[in-house]
């Protein structure tokens, strides 16, 4: 049986290749495709034999880890980043109590500097240090700017960098945070080396993680709770696939909600969207939506 499965496997494998030449795409898959389909096979292999009673070659979180791999390969890093709306961090002129106290509030182990406004990053702060500074003797008063060594550089990245190379620059570094720059130099977003290695293997959570934030909820009239950071992706799933429009280059409901009105509106704003779905801002400022109401289309009388 199994030695059967192994020899359809193959010749299942090989369908690309084959009709690549017969109508003229190509001659040989590229080395992905052959591992997207080895992996595929491999599923099948496993489904198979799992209902038999055994185990597969690969396990199916070793199958999901490698599927990630390879998706890993198209991401940039405007892919990965924090969004600038959810960056926390601290100005130059902060004290060192504001930032003892910000790290406590924010759960964050390197916080960005900015001089001014949060597109002039000068810097990171890391938590090892302050407190290192603090163990040595160092008074908690004074400006963290006036501290010698306690600002350290981050990396700067352009949004397009390939999540590898953004990976491997960071390692070689020695550097688990970057900043990611917009076409004008200003501060677009954030990446964490967790960020990037949570995209190969999956969430990582500790014992200050709090429990996965449900970011649309169902109303008893058929209408959505959302909070303007769902991904359409996720919204497309759960509430309606009409909800996506695949020429916006927007990632959530929030960025659909701003693209749709043309600026950022305002709360108690109706936006109204093709498939017939409207978009009630119900909570927000002048620079961002937080929270929408989702209502569905009317259904015919």
């Amino acid at each position: 049986m199994a030695s059967a499965r192994s020899d359809d496997g193959k010749a299942n494998g090989g369908w690309r290749h084959w009709l690549a030449r017969l109508i003229g795409l190509g001659s040989e898959p590229s080395l992905r495709e052959q591992i997207a389909d080895a992996i595929d096979e491999a599923e099948e292999d496993a489904a198979a034999i799992e209902s038999e009673g055994g185990d597969g070659e690969l396990a199916r979180a070793e199958r999901d880890m490698l599927r990630n791999m390879l998706r890993f390969g198209s991401l940039t890093a405007d892919d990965i980043a924090v969004p600038r709306a959810d960056i926390v961090a601290i100005p130059e002129s902060a004290s060192m109590a504001d930032a003892i106290a910000l790290f406590s509030e924010a759960d964050h182990s390197r916080l960005p500097v900015y001089r001014d406004a949060l597109d002039n990053v000068v810097g990171m702060l890391h938590v090892k240090d302050l407190f290192r500074l603090m163990a040595e003797g160092g008074k908690r008063a004074g400006r963290i700017a006036d501290k010698k060594g306690l600002i350290r550089q981050p990396l700067f990245v352009p949004q397009s960098m390939p999540a590898s190379r953004l990976l491997s620059e960071m390692q070689a570094a020695r550097v688990h945070l970057a900043i990611i720059l917009d076409e004008y130099g200003g501060t677009e977003g954030l990446v964490t080396i967790e960020d990037l290695v949570e995209q190969i293997v999956g969430d990582i959570e500790d014992e200050y993680d709090d429990a996965p934030e449900i970011l649309l909820h169902l109303r008893d009239d058929g209408g959505w709770d959302a909070d303007a950071r769902a991904e359409l992706s996720d919204v497309a799933e759960q509430v309606d696939g009409a909800l996506i429009d695949p020429d916006d280059d927007v990632d959530t409901l929030g960025g659909l909600a701003v693209v749709l009105a043309g600026h950022v509106p305002a709360v108690g704003e109706v936006i109204g969207h093709p498939s017939g779905w409207t978009m009630t801002v119900t909570a927000g400022d002048e620079r961002r939506v937080a929270r929408l109401l989702l209502t569905p289309p009317s259904t015919p009388a």
